[in-house]
């Protein structure tokens, strides 16, 4: 549905601020309901943190009025942190006092709404200039209360996808099948006119065969090819409009990562994984990942980063399930690093550099004192993370920003138990290694960077070959591009303060997580479809888990426009 279909007919409603002495949920709630809970948080701070105004530019000035957007805000909310679904959750706000009791304390006989409201705020909210307000005006409230530190622990998680994983046979036939869908009518038609299956491709679902006769696959399968290359042909060369485009271009990937054309034209099965394969028609940004070697998935990664020592998610990002995590910490961290380099040796702004800070805003402290945050973001900023953002890419970036590197690096192995790569002496500078019998080599650089150190000859007479190499020519080193920077990382994380310090506080991002996945629906499983839309809900699902943290905190709004946690 178009925007302009949501906007039309649709002004701003207004939250009532009256209750009524004797129906109100405030005097049966009030005792019974405890502050600290995302229940308390909300009935005390509604009207501050999603007043009726924030939402004010996505409706227009001429219509009927719109369910108050706050109380719409409160109530998805509420159905990220109890994972509920549209209609669940309208009905928990119709009939749980506790849901009205958070919305500012309305009636008991307060009408409800239509699950489909839902559906219309999350659509404003995406085609809007701001589709993650409500998280981030959890992260305004916790940065002005002096809960966000300069630490940050970063990890990911997966988000399984809302759709069924497809076989190749599914995924022609779907992908001709949205094809024919996309195409106009006489579009449809000249494509129908070379199809030569016996199958109008109208029905969902797996064509009819003997799938345990060999024979009969192979043919269903070259079938299926032959008639989406002679689709595909048809569209070649010519002006399509953009559904037509994208089922298009959906069915020649489809094509080309699955089959292979063997001897005599027939198409077979490749014997191979696409690197990025698709996996579903319904949902084409899922994708296979693997959160370890042993643990498969598929869908999505949901990445978060966290203040360790207040436990406020500070960032969020969703990712394709085959993405690194160490690929996703530069956006993770784009609101915590410097705006601009900072040289390592004047992190703290002590010579001509400028100081290492994100922002020159002023704010409250946690006492509702006016203070500078630029000041309070001159230490170097901590990231913490485990070896999968052990990359050298991250650590450059890292290291550029004048950060203290709390991320841990893999050290290197050899097979057999020989001499690993971190018993030779590897010099980038000098452009030379040395091994562990004194024996020093050129290294031959390569054009993407890095490069290579061979001892050739030198390891025939050496008497520590056995314990370093088999090969006949010789050990040879290879030198990444960033081997400079996961060789210092290495050797600091040797420092017993250093692993102290790690596991101390990494740690607490799985607790963090365990927090978001608790409910199977909408926390581990994703509640929708397309990575756009699970980026957002998983935004929204991390604005709800820190609404909690604040009932723990005890945060609440003091004099001035500032916030406030109660002292410990």
């Amino acid at each position: 549905m178009a925007w302009s279909e949501y906007t039309v007919g649709m002004t701003l409603g207004v939250t009532p601020r009256q209750q009524n002495m004797c129906g109100s949920t405030v005097s049966y709630c009030g005792g019974r309901v405890p502050a600290g809970s995302i229940y308390g948080v909300l009935h005390r701070e509604c009207f501050t943190l999603f007043p009726d105004e924030m939402f004010a530019d996505l409706f227009t000035d001429v219509g009927r009025r719109s369910v108050p957007p706050m109380i719409v805000a409160v109530v998805m909310v509420l159905q990220r942190i109890e994972g509920c679904s549209d209609r669940e959750a309208v009905d928990r706000f119709a009939y749980d006092a506790r849901w009205k009791y958070a919305a500012g304390g309305l009636d008991f006989d307060y009408p409800g709404f239509v699950h489909t409201v839902l559906v219309d705020m999350r659509a404003r909210l995406a085609a809007s200039t701001r589709p993650d307000r409500i998280f981030e005006v959890t992260l305004d409230a916790a940065r002005k209360a002096g809960l966000l530190g300069r630490k940050r622990v970063l990890d990911s998680t997966p988000l399984y996808d809302a759709v069924a994983t497809m076989d190749t046979v599914t995924l022609i036939r779907s992908g001709i099948r949205g094809l024919l869908k996309a195409a106009g009518a006489d579009l449809e038609a000249e494509l129908r006119s070379v199809i030569g299956r016996d199958d109008d491709y109208a029905a969902a679902g797996k064509p009819v065969c003997d799938y345990d006769d060999p024979a009969a696959r192979k043919e269903l399968v070259d079938a299926l090819a032959k008639d989406a290359m002679a689709l595909l042909r048809v569209l070649d060369g010519r002006e399509l409009d953009e559904p037509a485009s994208q089922a298009g271009k959906l069915l020649a990937t489809l094509v080309g990562q699955d089959l292979d054309e063997g001897p005599g034209g027939v198409f077979t099965i490749a014997r191979r994984v696409a690197k990025d394969r698709v996996i579903s028609t319904v949902d084409p940004q899922a994708r296979h990942g693997r959160k370890s070697s042993a643990h498969g998935f598929d869908g999505y990664k949901g990445h978060i980063s966290i203040d360790p020592d207040s436990e406020i998610i500070t960032a969020t990002l969703v990712t394709a399930g085959n993405t690194g995590d160490a690929a996703s910490a530069g956006d993770l961290l784009a609101q915590d690093l410097p705006t601009q380099d900072v040289p390592a040796t004047d992190v703290a702004g002590d010579g001509d550099s400028p100081p290492n800070q994100v922002s020159t805003a002023h704010g409250p402290d946690a006492t509702g004192n006016e203070t500078n945050t630029a000041t309070e973001m001159e230490a170097p900023l901590a990231v913490y993370g485990d070896a999968a953002y052990g990359a050298g890419v991250l650590l450059e970036k890292l290291e550029a920003a004048g950060a203290h590197i709390m991320t841990k690096v893999q050290p290197p192995v050899a097979p057999g138990g020989r001499f690993p790569k971190d018993r030779f002496t590897i010099d980038t500078g000098a452009g030379n290694v040395t091994c562990p019998a004194d024996v020093t080599v050129p290294i031959q650089p390569d054009k993407a960077g890095g490069g290579t150190a061979a001892f050739g000859t030198a390891c025939a007479s050496c008497p520590l070959a056995a314990q370093c190499t088999t090969a006949k020519t010789g050990r040879t080193i290879s030198i990444g591009r960033y081997e400079a920077q996961l060789t210092r990382a290495r050797a600091t994380q040797q420092d017993p303060a250093w692993r102290a310090e790690y596991r101390a506080t990494r740690p607490k991002v799985e607790r963090k997580i365990g927090h978001m996945m608790r409910r199977r629906h909408g926390g581990r499983r994703a509640r929708v479809r397309g990575q756009t839309k699970v980026a957002a809900d998983f935004s929204l699902l991390a604005a709800a888990t820190n609404l909690a943290r604040f009932g723990v905190l005890g945060l609440t709004r003091v004099a001035g426009p500032g916030w406030a946690v109660a002292p410990s």
